[in-house]
């Protein structure tokens, strides 16, 4: 089952985020999850600032793509205001 995650960092996390990425990188590398398709939400005015995350993924259930997260060192780093998953029906594409 595919599920889409739109998350939005705290303001003042860059630091903490840039941290949290090899980290975070290595995580997703060694993933029990297939990741369809990932990057980072960039402010419209400054395409070099990151504000958050976007990922479509696949997982057996929502409780299980939960208990993954729950590893990820940027969840880890509670860089996030923001975080909604939702299930996904892929139909183009």
């Amino acid at each position: 089952m595919l599920f889409v995650m739109h998350c939005l960092d705290k303001p003042g996390m860059e630091e903490i985020r840039a941290a949290a990425m090899p980290g975070h990188r290595e995580y997703l590398d060694n993933a029990g999850i297939k990741i369809v398709m990932s990057g980072p939400l960039v402010d419209d005015d400054d395409p070099d600032k990151v504000i958050g995350s976007l990922y479509v993924m696949e997982a057996q259930s929502r409780n299980h793509l939960e208990e993954f997260l729950n590893g990820d060192p940027l969840v880890q780093a509670d860089i996030w205001k923001s975080k909604n998953i939702q299930a996904f029906n892929k139909r183009i594409g």
